[in-house]
């Protein structure tokens, strides 16, 4: 779609212009999509996998590669052409096409404008708005986690759900303030600000880590996954090979559980990308929105976890025992084997309770557009009535089951919006061809209008 006809389509009138720079969007986008998620699994996930993999030996340098590349995998172009698909429809119909800002007006070529307010279309939205709210939950789950175990690690902190939950509840009153006071005074300036310390940790780790093991994995990984992705994306272990290795089925837990996370993020991600993305084409919004942080994603995830990876083959090693015994530990584990851990053990932190802010700043804004209506501006006060909620949404999982039933909540809400998602595929190219095809008949009769006064 981005290279062909109508990648020049711009999502808004044809004289709209983008609101924000390209490196604040930029931010933005990729503050609300990945955040918490790149620091918790960027060494544990690695790791996970090259400790037990599901085929070969573990501890290899085979073991190495695969933990690599399968990683990659998950966090690469997978879950960001979902939020590039859901964002680019949202912003098309509500921007181009005059439509409130909710995911049923994608539907119009199916529901008619008339039904927007019907049944079906309520439906629709209700299911995207409890996707957002169980995806959500995930991400704010992991992330008080983890900074509790930031905390542990830096200043001794004991680790619990108690202490999880105060976590959660400053984190979630200085979220609800950011939302409250709009895009332009919050997020946008945490964006940035989390940008700025994802290259510095990112320059911090190529220079003190591996530099050249770095520097050839990213490419190596890279090529791995483009050359295998087709295969990796059907591969269902129907013999149980993987589950017969490790003893569980590693497909569900791991790859299942990735894709219905991402689509469980589609509505909310989907919903603020579209918000901030008005007045770029569709060329524009597809390589800001897919190729480019699918590429980011692959560098940071090789950065982290080929450190720690290196760690293991070449150096001390220890990060895989901490890790098993506290997938929290990851990352400042990883820290403690590279120079001034304190410092960058603080900076890691400090990024975490950023990207939990705008994850959960991007998330209140959508659910409330959506259950205003698709008013592209909800009331403050909507936007702090969902973030409380989704607050103790957290808080109430994590003390009911913790991880799993983050996870298990999830998988629950993915499985319709899936559908959805279906739908907005089709509808979108009902949409762009009936607009290309009126497009083509308006430049055809004033041809000949201009030939008939010639």
């Amino acid at each position: 779609m981005a290279f062909s006809k109508y990648g020049n389509i711009r999502l808004g009138k044809d004289d709209d212009r983008p609101e924000y720079s390209t490196f604040t969007w930029f931010a933005m986008l990729f503050s609300a999509a990945m955040g918490i998620g790149i620091i918790f699994w960027g060494v544990a996930e690695p790791i996970s996998f090259f400790s037990n993999p599901p085929v070969g030996e573990a501890y290899t340098k085979e073991a190495g590669q695969w933990a690599l590349r399968q990683t990659v995998f998950h966090w690469g172009i997978h879950p960001w052409s979902v939020y590039a698909l859901v964002g680019m429809a949202l912003a098309y119909v509500g921007f181009r096409k005059g439509l409130p800002g909710r995911i049923s007006s994608i539907f119009v070529p199916i529901l008619g404008e008339d039904n927007l307010n019907g049944k079906w279309a309520k439906v629709i939205d209700i299911f995207a708005v409890l996707a957002s709210i169980a995806g959500i939950a995930v991400s704010l789950g992991l992330g008080s986690m983890q900074i509790n175990g930031g905390l542990s690690f830096l200043y001794g902190i004991e680790v619990n759900d108690f202490m999880t939950g105060i976590i959660i509840v400053v984190l979630t009153i200085i979220f609800c303030g950011s939302a409250a006071v709009g895009i332009e005074k919050g997020m946008a300036r945490v964006s940035n600000t989390n940008v700025a310390l994802m290259i510095i940790l990112m320059s911090f780790f190529l220079i003190f880590g591996p530099t050249k093991y770095i520097l050839e994995s990213i490419a190596t990984v890279l090529g791995d996954y483009l050359q295998n992705i087709i295969w990796l994306s059907g591969y269902a272990d129907p013999n149980g090979i993987y589950q017969e290795k490790v003893g569980f089925n590693w497909i569900g837990a791991w790859t299942v559980f990735y894709w219905a996370w991402w689509i469980s993020w589609g509505p909310f991600v989907g919903g603020f990308v579209a918000k901030v993305s008005k007045g770029r084409t569709i060329r524009e919004f597809i390589l800001g929105a897919l190729i480019v942080p699918t590429l980011v994603c692959t560098v940071w995830m090789v950065l982290f976890g080929g450190t720690a990876i290196h760690m293991e083959l070449y150096g001390q090693g220890g990060i895989a025992e901490a890790v098993a015994a506290n997938i929290d530990s990851a990352l400042f584990v990883t820290l403690g084997n590279l120079p001034i851990p304190m410092i960058s053990g603080i900076v890691a932190v400090f990024l975490i309770g950023t990207f939990f802010i705008t994850s959960a700043d991007s998330a209140t804004f959508t659910v409330a557009m959506y259950s205003s209506g698709g008013d592209m501006n909800p009331d403050a006060r909507v936007k702090v009535f969902w973030g409380v909620i989704e607050g103790l949404i957290t808080i109430a999982l994590l003390v009911a089951g913790g991880l799993q039933a983050l996870k298990a909540a999830s998988v629950l809400t993915a499985f319709p919006f899936m559908l959805i998602i279906l739908g907005i595929i089709y509808c979108m190219f009902k949409l762009l061809k009936q607009e290309f095809v009126s497009g083509e008949e308006s430049q055809t009769i004033s041809s000949k209008n201009k030939t008939a006064r010639i």
